[in-house]
């Protein structure tokens, strides 16, 4: 195990924002957490359990010791009759998980391409999009209690997903972490995940980006590659790459409203984007709310909204020269776009990315 001090966190954070780790390890195997929680000094240390760094927003230096998650693996773990049950490291980078399961033609995640992060940090998100969440296709996934040591496992009822929501972003109510009724926060670190990918596979469609591929490439039956390559597409049409502008995905979550709340926007403003839900309630874009508050391509300091997707907020300056945005720039913006959607449509929306 080895412990390093003052690490910058620029490269570990899709926003690059300048920041250091005051103490910071690589856990990459069951045997560094346990070396980290046997030692005095670290184990009484608040804990800080970094990924992909994709959905983060550092807004100084961390103090809590950062456990820089790096378990590596992939493999076929078994077949049933109507599943095959792959089982991937979490420190695993996701879009690269998704596309060896296509490769190893194990169909199912496809609509899941190039979201950025890591496999252990997409069920604390319950990651998503085009239609299929990563709930859909999840099995189960074993963690370590951060106190304890002792490593359990989670299924899916276990893990209580909801929208872009699991156990993992609630705090603890104390107790043994498999029986937590309000959360896992800080608790646990997830070590690996396993999904169950449907043996007879099916193409989520339906979205108009994709009718308008399948219209241009004249292909009516998309095979799993084929709604890969699309999806990645158009990622990268509408959103820009974080290795290039730092940013952190979609920002806010898509509000949603009641049916009559619906119509009371629609009755002010008709163009709004809204998507009737299967328990009767209405997803509005976020997106959409926040371009018709005119954002889009504004900014607060180095930190802006990018030009073709006001979902995005984006690191405007040259962070590796250290002259980019702050986290205190990135969510000033974001609580200035809060307070106009809310003044314009009675809506508060929450931001994705957990602040630091």
């Amino acid at each position: 195990m080895l412990v390093e001090k003052n690490v910058p966190l620029q490269p570990y954070n899709s926003f690059h924002i300048v920041a250091k780790a005051q103490t910071l390890v690589r856990i990459a195997s069951e045997q560094d957490l346990l070396c980290v929680l046997a030692d005095p000094e670290l184990a009484a240390l608040p804990k800080f359990v970094l990924g992909g760094g994709s959905n983060i927003v550092l807004t100084g230096d961390v103090k809590p010791l950062v456990l820089k998650v790096e378990i590596p693996g992939k493999r076929l773990l078994q077949e049933t009759e109507r599943h095959f049950i792959l089982e991937a490291g979490a420190g695993e980078n996701w879009h690269e998980f998704v596309a060896w399961t296509l490769e190893q033609g194990y169909p199912g995640l496809e609509n899941m391409a190039l979201i950025p992060g890591t496999v252990g940090a997409s069920p604390v998100q319950n990651v998503g999009a085009y239609g299929v969440e990563l709930q859909d296709r999840f099995d189960s996934l074993d963690a370590m209690d951060l106190e304890t040591g002792v490593i359990f496992t989670l299924n899916a009822a276990q893990c209580a997903f909801g929208y872009r929501d699991s156990v993992f972003k609630h705090a603890s109510n104390g107790g043994s972490p498999a029986h937590q009724a309000l959360g896992l926060k800080d608790r646990a670190l997830i070590l690996r995940v396993r999904f169950a990918l449907p043996k007879v596979w099916k193409p989520v469609l339906g979205y108009a980006d994709i009718e308008k591929k399948m219209v241009a490439d004249g292909v009516s039956k998309p095979d799993a590659r084929q709604i890969f390559d699309w999806i990645c597409a158009i990622r990268r049409a509408k959103l820009p790459d974080p290795a290039v502008i730092g940013n952190a995905g979609s920002f806010f979550k898509n509000p949603t409203v009641s049916r009559e709340q619906c119509a009371d926007i629609i009755a002010r403003d008709p163009k709004v984007v809204h998507y009737l839900l299967a328990d009767g309630s209405v997803k509005l874009a976020a997106g959409w709310l926040i371009d018709s508050c005119g954002w889009r391509g504004k900014s607060v300091g180095q930190a802006g909204v990018y030009e073709k997707q006001a979902l995005v907020l984006v690191n405007r300056g040259k962070g590796s020269n250290g002259l980019g945005a702050t986290g205190g720039e990135v969510m000033t913006l974001a609580k200035a776009i809060q307070t106009s959607v809310y003044e314009r449509f009675g809506l508060m929306l929450e931001p994705e990315p957990v602040t630091i």
